[in-house]
């Protein structure tokens, strides 16, 4: 038997047909490859090359040896060449889903890290409503998917995000412009849009305005977080957002103002209860998480983080 370490002398002997050409191919002593090239003969009584003139030529015995030695290399070029691409992310592909308040700012900015990492990696990113978010994850249609909200299931497991709070927003030259901050009653003096008690956030709101036993007046209703924020930059109203939609600068042409009483809320990643993750969606999750802890109230002094240059 042939151990690798002597298939791949052999070969670059074979390849380079010097002692010297060997030893710099596999940048070790040419002595050493010398002494490894006899040795094989002798071990397995073959002479695999003839030597003319100091340069070293395949035996015709020997000829049959080395077509398996190059069939070998060449499987072993194989399995570097799909090692290297799967360290790049090809072959394969990252699915994962996002609710629209998660996926504006922050989901892009954890894939560009995950981009940066696995270059060759395909990407499918769907944006989901929550209820859309069970079927994604258990026909498998996705490895984990971000939510704003945690629903009890038997069938999925939920890992912590980031926590975060809620602002309200306001076109520029509102009356409440300029304001570093605003009361649940002040807000409750204007039009509101979007506010849907259904909605994760929008029962944050909801209880603080029952609580406080406050009225308040929806003139439009509008699901998703960059529809409202379109929306109250044309001057149709206020609202309340969540500060990952917003973050970095993510929606300009409105201001932020921050509600006097506690919104905070807990978001998180949903994935299929006993799946194997993928290395690629392990990254995924850690890079989202990243980013989100980097603008929680805690870490940004309560403001929506503006934009800022990458850091890593």
């Amino acid at each position: 038997m042939m151990t690798l370490r002597q298939v791949e002398v052999i070969r670059a002997v074979m390849v380079t047909g010097t002692i010297g050409g060997a030893a710099k191919l596999l940048n070790v002593s040419a002595p050493g490859i010398s002494r490894l090239v006899k040795y094989t003969e002798r071990s397995l009584g073959i002479r695999f090359f003839q030597r003319q003139n100091g340069r070293y030529f395949p035996t015709p015995e020997a000829e049959s040896i080395f077509e398996q030695i190059n069939g070998v290399y060449k499987k072993v070029d194989d399995l570097s060449e799909i090692i290297s691409k799967i360290g790049r992310g090809g072959l394969s592909e990252l699915r994962i889903g996002s609710v629209p308040s998660i996926s504006q700012v922050m989901v892009p900015r954890a894939i560009e890290r995950v981009r940066r990492r696995y270059p060759d990696l395909g990407i499918d990113i769907n944006i989901l409503k929550l209820e859309e978010a069970i079927d994604y994850l258990l026909l498998g249609r996705g490895e984990c998917v971000a939510m704003s909200y945690r629903l009890e299931h038997s069938g999925l497991d939920f890992m912590p995000l980031a926590s975060g709070e809620l602002y309200c927003i306001v076109p520029p030259g509102h009356e409440l412009a300029g304001r570093k901050q605003v009361s649940a009653a002040e807000i409750t003096r204007y039009p509101l849009i979007g506010i849907d008690p259904n909605d994760p956030y929008g029962r944050i709101m909801a209880e603080i305005f029952a609580r406080n036993r406050l009225d308040y007046n929806i003139t439009i209703r509008a699901r998703f977080g960059t529809t409202v924020c379109a929306l109250v930059k044309a001057g149709l109203g206020i609202a309340i957002i969540d500060q990952f939609t917003v973050a970095h600068g993510g929606y300009p042409g409105i201001e932020l103002l921050k509600i006097t009483e506690p919104t905070r809320f807990d978001t998180y990643i949903a994935v299929k209860r006993g799946a194997p993750l993928s290395l690629h969606v392990e990254y995924f999750i850690e890079a989202l998480r990243a980013e989100m802890r980097a603008v929680e109230p805690s870490r940004g002094n309560g403001k929506a983080a503006p934009a800022r240059g990458r850091k890593k």
